[in-house]
């Protein structure tokens, strides 16, 4: 579905992300995992042209992404989570949500997901709490409200894939529960996700594969259940 194949990229002289192959299937989750300052952010960021890649390729389906504009990636079915939620705190519940739809009337006509300018339903029915709170500004909820609304605001246009950065960092328990079962429902539903996560537990809870980054390059990789305390010790551990 989603594959980075020989994936270089740079900060300014420092190699960022070096020969990086990475494959997320669809309908699966796929959890990047890694040390900080590894790359996984910048693989994200690279997936969504937020971030140019120096060479290497990109593909969504059978449709090569390098040299779309992040606009057009997300036109054609990316939503993406980053890390730290970066909603608008002075703009609504129901306002954050409906700036899903800012430029979407320039997408090309087969690869508009949402095109009716609706807050889907099941958003709602994921995470009650963006209903209940819809007039009040986003910078008064709580950080758990917070996630659920950066969550929502990317199902708003119904993507093929789910890039999320973190999303259970500095969150409550009971919302961390809530988010896996979230992730679960979509994937039953045939959406491919790629989740870095630094939470082991919640990783190996929801994900169905592993990549493990280390400076810049896949390391290891594999089934959720071959993640071995090896790997962990040499790759994970602090």
């Amino acid at each position: 579905m989603l594959a980075l194949r020989q994936i270089n990229q740079y900060y300014g002289d420092s190699h960022t992300l070096r020969d990086l192959n990475l494959e997320a299937e669809e309908a699966r989750i796929l959890c990047l995992l890694g040390r900080n300052g590894v790359g996984k952010t910048t693989a994200l960021n690279t997936v969504l042209g937020l971030i140019p890649a120096r060479s290497g390729e990109i593909t969504l389906g059978a449709e090569v992404l390098n040299g779309l504009s992040t606009e057009r990636r997300v036109q054609r079915g990316i939503a993406y989570v980053p890390q730290g939620r970066m909603i608008f705190p002075d703009l609504s519940v129901r306002e954050n949500l409906q700036l899903a739809f800012a430029g979407q009337h320039q997408g090309q006509g087969r690869n508009r997901r949402n095109r009716r300018g609706m807050i889907p339903e099941k958003v709602y029915e994921f995470f009650p709490v963006l209903r209940d709170m819809g007039e009040r500004r986003g910078g008064d909820l709580s950080g758990g409200q917070q996630q659920q609304l950066a969550i929502g605001r990317a199902l708003v246009l119904e993507p093929r894939v789910l890039l999320l950065d973190e999303p259970c960092e500095g969150i409550q328990p009971n919302i961390v529960q809530l988010i896996g079962d979230v992730l679960q429902n979509l994937r039953s539903e045939g959406m491919t996700i790629v989740l870095v996560e630094q939470k082991l537990p919640f990783a190996r809870t929801v994900g169905d594969r592993f990549g493990i980054m280390d400076r810049g390059s896949l390391v290891a990789e594999g089934a959720m259940d071959q993640l071995s305390d090896a790997l962990i010790n040499e790759h994970l551990a602090v």
